[in-house]
């Protein structure tokens, strides 16, 4: 009998774990937004497989290299905490490349599912902007649009629920299945 499904936890990185650095570049520039962390542990705490999914245009736009972002990748993680993050998947190309895994497209998704062994009707998206709430529906998960980075600005869709912060959408998900939103 196959193993079961995990569920998991799809996050955008720049603006909604990190604060927006525009193109952020280099590891100095990365600032965790304050409760990060802690919501982090909770959601793995719940049986939630934590994933990264970032669209990393800088690259394909010639601001940064790849080895920059691996940089400030590895920064970040080091600020959240060892083992949080299962796995962190990112598209380099500009938007005019028109590359099938570059979000709003699910197919990050699709293969942090594939490799992880996830189960993504009982999993969230969150993220700052639109292409991440639509991202997460077309992956078949629920998606939560929080309001740091580019979120104030941005058209909640359909998202199953806006948070001022990733602390607040954590809770919003672990809050008791006959709590009301």
């Amino acid at each position: 009998m196959p193993a079961p499904l995990t569920p998991a936890i799809f996050i955008d990185r720049d603006g909604t774990l990190m604060e927006e650095a525009d193109y952020c570049s280099h590891p100095d520039q990365v600032r965790v937004i304050p409760g990060v962390s802690e919501a982090l542990r909770a959601l793995q705490s719940a049986g939630f497989r934590l994933v990264v999914v970032t669209n990393q245009s800088g690259i394909g736009r010639g601001y940064y290299t790849v080895a920059d972002y691996e940089a400030v990748q590895a920064r970040l993680l080091a600020l959240l905490g060892d083992g949080l993050i299962a796995a962190t998947y990112f598209c380099p190309e500009a938007p005019e490349a028109n590359s099938p895994r570059r979000k709003p497209s699910p197919e990050m998704v699709f293969e942090a599912a594939r490799d992880l062994g996830l189960d993504l009707a009982r999993s969230w998206f969150i993220g700052d902007k639109a292409i991440d709430v639509q991202c997460g529906h077309a992956a078949g998960t629920r998606a939560i649009l929080v309001q740091t980075g580019h979120g104030h600005a941005a058209d909640a869709g359909r998202a199953e629920f806006v948070a001022k912060d990733f602390a607040s959408a954590a809770a919003f998900i672990l809050r008791p299945a006959d709590a009301s939103p």
